[in-house]
């Protein structure tokens, strides 16, 4: 089972994303809300630094249901940002107020998330996540 949407690069578009995938994910028999929750922090961070052109963009999202649990692809055009490695180490010591601003985010999704994988080719991004079914 697939799908495929297209969205700018607008906030605005967050929640008829995350609308699309809740649908998919019930048709496909998955919970929507950790995706819902990795895509809705991977796309903000893509909207607010990767494209300072100040032009439209469109951000493609591929979801792909099997039997083990759902893949999910976004490709973009913006600045490349390997969230893997180009991310700073997220401490979780300490109180917020120490703490520098940013990271949380990709923590987050890699911690919601059991595979993500990322590369950039020929000016094109792609995040891929993988979310496994769970019992």
């Amino acid at each position: 089972m697939r799908c495929s949407l297209d969205i700018g690069n607008e906030l605005t578009e967050i929640p008829r994303l995350a609308g699309e995938v809740e649908a998919f994910c019930e048709r496909a028999g998955m919970e929507a809300n950790t995706v819902n929750l990795a895509l809705d922090e991977w796309i903000t961070n893509l909207v607010s630094y990767a494209f300072d052109d100040g032009g439209e963009h469109r951000i493609g999202v591929e979801l792909e249901a099997d039997t083990e649990g759902l893949t999910v692809v976004v490709t973009d055009d913006g600045h490349s940002f390997h969230p893997l490695e180009d991310a700073p180490k997220v401490s979780l010591e300490g109180g917020v107020e120490d703490r520098a601003i940013g990271g949380l985010g990709l923590y987050f999704i890699r911690t919601l998330m059991d595979d993500i994988q990322y590369d950039s080719a020929d000016g094109v991004n792609r995040l891929r996540l993988r979310r496994l079914k769970r019992k």
